[in-house]
């Protein structure tokens, strides 16, 4: 049996998730958010699961030297497949690495990098703290850490205006749901994972929603996508819409000493 569980899904996650009006929206406000941040190219980035490289390929071709690390050779392929149709300058500033992310200092030779990012990954891990702070002590001096969780506080959201209603009275006390690829998932809270930033050495910056509305809707594929992601946009920089939010971007900035 093959230890990559995730080879079943991969296909469905490029392919669906990704490419539908809610994909594009997320992976659009994310770099949006994330570009407020970063350091001015060439610095070097560090993808964390980054999958098909959905949101470190852009970086790579606003000139940003690329690492996307993963543990499931079955994503590493999508990724790979999807770096051939980059243009060459672009695949030049990528390279793919399989390691886990709690090895990623191991594995990417100790190198810190000027940006950290990992997206979609800490709801996969039954505990937040080792990858957390992997992903610290990767992260050079003033290097920027950026993670993307499920939003602990509105789980109970989605069910209710499904009109499950037990699920949604359960969700109140849940730690988690099942996520749309079919697979359970754990989630976090801002305020929680800010005081694991600060326990290694990154002081938290800001934070964002991803998706509020777009999350609360079958959108068709005509939507569209410039016009659902400016309204997305701009409801994750203010409160009350980005608490609401069914994840939260949370970046924070590395006081470690060189």
């Amino acid at each position: 049996m093959s230890d990559d569980v995730w080879a079943s899904l991969a296909g469905r996650f490029v392919d669906g998730a990704y490419a539908t009006v809610k994909g594009q929206v997320r992976t659009y406000v994310l770099h949006q958010q994330l570009m407020e941040h970063l350091p001015e190219p060439p610095g070097a980035v560090l993808d964390v699961g980054g999958g098909a490289g959905h949101q470190s390929f852009p970086l790579a071709r606003e000139g940003y030297r690329v690492t996307l690390l993963d543990s499931s050779p079955a994503m590493l392929a999508q990724a790979e497949q999807r770096l051939a149709a980059e243009a060459p300058e672009v695949r030049d500033r990528v390279r793919l690495v399989r390691a886990r992310g709690e090895d990623a200092a191991e594995a990417t030779g100790g190198e810190r990098f000027a940006a950290v990012l990992c997206h979609g990954v800490l709801m996969y891990v039954d505990d937040p703290g080792p990858l957390i702070a992997a992903l610290c002590g990767c992260a050079a001096p003033d290097g920027i850490v950026s993670v993307m969780a499920l939003n602990a506080e509105t789980l109970a959201i989605r069910p209710a205006l499904e009109r499950r209603w037990a699920d949604a009275l359960a969700a109140f006390e849940a730690g988690g749901e099942r996520g749309v690829l079919g697979v359970d998932t754990r989630a976090d809270t801002v305020e929680g994972l800010a005081e694991l930033l600060r326990a290694n050495e990154v002081e938290p910056v800001a934070w964002y929603g991803v998706w509020l509305f777009a999350d609360l809707m079958d959108l068709a594929p005509t939507e569209e996508v410039s016009a659902v992601a400016a309204v997305e946009l701009r409801a994750s920089r203010q409160d009350p819409y980005r608490r609401l939010s069914r994840v939260f971007h949370l970046l924070g900035r590395s006081r470690a000493n060189a």
